[in-house]
């Protein structure tokens, strides 16, 4: 998927995505970046508001599975389960979210999974940046449902 089609799929299906103005920078299988300005997203301290942040980083998470899993052929619901999500520094303008995998040798144990049980758990991570350094880092567990047993 490229980011053009991946930006167009989050505006149309996760409506948030536009009203923040998050594009997407670039999807590989091993990462997703998104990019998200300040203006949409800003605080009464005029920064980027905490929301706007772990929102971005779900949704590079998010989209880094989605990607995967239809790059395989495998159509399924996918949702967050739990996150944890670290702010480090305040984001005083346009930030990025860049996911991967967790665990990215167990990708292949979570596949095998979800084809015997209909459902499998797997593990992003996203790091948010600004202005050349790290300011935020979120850790989320996802669950994929197969359409039987969603």
């Amino acid at each position: 998927m490229s980011p053009t089609d991946l930006q167009q799929y989050l505006y149309d299906h996760i409506p948030l995505s536009k009203a923040m103005q998050v594009s997407a920078d670039s999807v590989t299988p091993d990462a997703v970046v998104l990019r998200a300005p300040l203006a949409p997203n800003i605080n009464h301290r005029e920064t980027i508001f905490g929301g706007s942040a772990s929102a971005v980083a779900i949704l590079a998470a998010w989209s880094l599975l989605h990607t995967r899993l239809r790059g395989e052929g495998i159509e399924c619901r996918l949702v967050i389960q739990r996150n944890t999500m670290e702010y480090e520094l305040p984001i005083s303008g346009e930030f990025t979210a860049t996911s991967a995998l967790e665990h990215p040798d167990q990708w292949s144990k979570f596949l095998r999974v979800f084809s015997r049980m209909g459902k499998a758990r797997v593990s992003v991570v996203s790091t948010l940046a600004y202005d050349g350094q790290r300011v935020g880092h979120l850790v989320g567990e996802f669950v994929a449902l197969s359409p039987a047993t969603s």
